[in-house]
């Protein structure tokens, strides 16, 4: 994979707000449309960054929210991962999660929506982000460069975030 895969742009979507009232709260199209309405279209080759303040839950348990019917954490509805996929061309997505699809997203359609549409497009997909509200929602540049790992399928990151 090229180096250049990994650096781009950050666009972020702060949806804090929801989750709050919401912890399975769900990325949609619409919400998608009514950023870019306000900071203009997700350019090519950009990290499209979801803030939910998950990564302000203090200890496994709150961050990983597990209640006897499941996990609960937000994510992205599965059309939205399926627009993300075929209509905008982003170097990949940005969590502040445990995963990239949401708390329930084992039991949509398809299962694990984000996992299928985005890594099926050759999309990326980053965790357990850190510090997300100390970013614009435009105007920063993401590095986050895999260890060189022969055949694997993932790999831990340091993300990294230059600002203006």
């Amino acid at each position: 994979i090229l180096p250049g895969k990994f650096i781009g742009p950050a666009c972020e979507i702060d949806v804090t707000s929801e989750v709050k009232q919401d912890p399975d709260y769900l990325l949609t199209i619409e919400r998608i449309e009514q950023w870019e309405a306000e900071h203009g279209h997700i350019p090519d080759g950009s990290w499209l960054l979801i803030h939910t303040g998950w990564s302000q839950r203090a200890g496994r348990e709150a961050f990983l929210n597990i209640h006897e019917d499941g996990p609960h954490s937000p994510g992205f509805h599965p059309s939205c991962s399926a627009f993300l996929a075929k209509e905008r061309v982003i170097l990949g997505v940005g969590v502040e999660t445990v995963g990239t699809d949401a708390g329930k997203a084992g039991g949509f359609d398809p299962p694990f929506p984000s996992h299928t549409y985005m890594h099926g497009a050759g999309r990326f997909g980053i965790t357990s982000l850190m510090n997300l509200d100390l970013l614009p929602p435009t105007g920063a540049i993401v590095i986050a460069a895999p260890l060189k790992i022969v055949k694997g399928s993932g790999s831990p990151l340091r993300v990294i975030a230059i600002t203006r």
